[in-house]
């Protein structure tokens, strides 16, 4: 290390010290209505669907994808 290495270290870190730094403006309301229990199971049921059944069937026939016919 150089003799300079500290000062130049701390010349970035005192500025970046004085960066502003920008703050989300994020409001929330509560929902219009509430979700109920059949909303809820239809979510849950699309997502298993959608990812968990074709990632499922491609591990179970994980072996006929690696023999070479």
């Amino acid at each position: 290390m150089s003799v300079l290495t500290p000062l130049l270290l701390r010349g970035l870190i005192g500025r970046a010290r004085r960066l502003p730094v920008p703050r989300a403006q994020i409001h929330s309301k509560p929902p219009r209505e509430q979700l109920r229990t059949k909303d809820i199971a239809i979510g849950l049921t699309s997502c298993f669907l959608c990812f968990l059944l074709p990632s499922g069937w491609v591990l179970s026939h994980l072996e006929n994808y690696k023999k070479r016919e």
